[in-house]
C-alpha cells in the first residue's frame, strides 16, 4: 500500500516533525509518496526580491498566486529549490532514501496551461492572458512505481509541466489529489498549521472531526482562504476514487500516524 502525504507551505508548519514520522512509517515497511509546499517561504523570498506576491481571487472565492514569468522563476527557485532540498536533506538525515522531484521532471505531473485566469479586481470580473498557471491531468505513475519499487521515497513539488512543455504553477492540494488516485491509493493526508477543517475560523476548539463526500460543497461556505482549496482538493480526490481524505495538524509530533488513526477533520464516502 502506499500513503500519499501532502503538507503545507504555510508559517507555523514544523518540517521537522513532519520528517521525524516520515521516517519511522518508512522505516515500518511503508511505502510514501510526500507532496510539499511553499507558499510562505516564496511570499517572503518575493518581498525581498522587490517583487511582492499578487494573490487572484477566483469569481468562486477560491484564491491563487498570480504568475508571471518573473514570478515563475522566483516560485520554482523556492519550491523546487530551497524547499524541495530542505526537505530532502532532512528525511536523508533520518534514513530515509529521499529523492527531490518537481512535476516537471519527466513530466510527472502534466496538464494544460490555462489561456486565460478569471479573477475578481475592485469589484469586477477581469481576464488575464500572461499567467502561467493550470491544473494538473496526467500523473506519470511508471516513474514513481519505478522510484518507489527501487525504494526512494519521493519528495514532490510544483511547479508541474504544460501539455506544450512549459512550467507552470498548479495548486499542490489538486495535484496531490491527482497523485492519489492515480496510485490508486486509499488514503490521502493534507497536513497544514491547523488541526483541520475548522467551523469558525481561526477558532480550533471548532474542528469538525468527520465530514461525509456529500456535505463537501456545503464546507465550502465556512472554509477560510487556502482551505477552500483543501476541501475541493479532497472533492475531487474522492470522485476519482481515494476512499478517505485527512486534514490533520503539521505542527505537532506524529502528524502522518496521528492523521492514519483518524485525528483530524476525516473525509469519506
Amino acid at each position: 500500500m502506499i500513503s500519499v502525504v501532502k503538507v503545507g507551505g504555510s508559517a507555523g508548519i514544523n518540517y521537522d516533525l513532519v520528517c521525524d514520522d516520515i521516517a519511522a512509517v518508512v522505516k515500518a515497511g511503508q511505502k510514501v509518496v510526500l507532496i510539499h509546499g511553499g507558499s510562505h517561504e516564496t511570499n517572503v523570498i518575493s518581498e525581498k526580491l522587490g517583487k511582492p506576491p499578487r494573490i487572484l481571487t477566483s469569481p468562486q472565492g477560491f484564491t491563487s498566486r498570480y504568475t508571471d514569468a518573473e514570478t515563475l522563476d522566483i516560485f520554482a527557485m523556492v519550491y523546487a529549490g530551497k524547499m524541495n532540498t530542505r526537505i530532502v536533506e532532512r528525511l536523508l538525515k533520518r534514513g530515509v532514501n529521499a529523492l527531490g522531484l518537481s512535476g516537471l521532471d519527466g513530466r510527472l505531473l502534466e496538464g494544460p496551461r490555462k489561456a486565460t485566469v478569471r479573477a475578481v479586481e475592485n469589484g469586477r470580473q477581469v481576464l488575464i492572458h500572461d499567467d502561467y498557471t493550470g491544473k494538473v491531468e496526467k500523473v506519470n505513475t511508471g516513474l514513481l512505481h519505478l522510484l518507489l519499487d527501487a525504494g526512494y521515497t519521493p519528495v514532490i513539488s510544483p511547479p508541474a509541466c504544460s501539455t506544450a512543455g512549459e512550467a507552470i504553477n498548479v495548486d499542490g492540494d489538486r495535484a496531490a489529489a491527482m497523485i492519489a488516485s492515480a496510485l490508486g491509493a486509499k488514503q490521502l493526508i493534507i497536513l497544514s498549521n491547523v488541526p483541520g477543517l475548522l467551523r469558525q475560523f481561526p477558532d480550533e476548539s471548532t474542528l469538525i472531526p468527520h465530514i461525509r463526500y456529500s456535505e463537501l460543497e456545503q464546507a465550502l461556505s465556512f472554509a477560510e482562504g487556502r482551505m477552500k482549496k483543501k476541501v475541493l482538493g479532497a472533492s475531487e480526490a474522492i470522485a476519482t476514487g481515494v476512499e478517505q481524505v485527512i486534514f490533520a495538524d503539521a505542527r505537532t509530533s506524529q502528524p502522518i500516524q496521528a492523521a492514519m488513526s483518524g485525528k483530524g477533520t476525516v473525509i469519506s464516502r
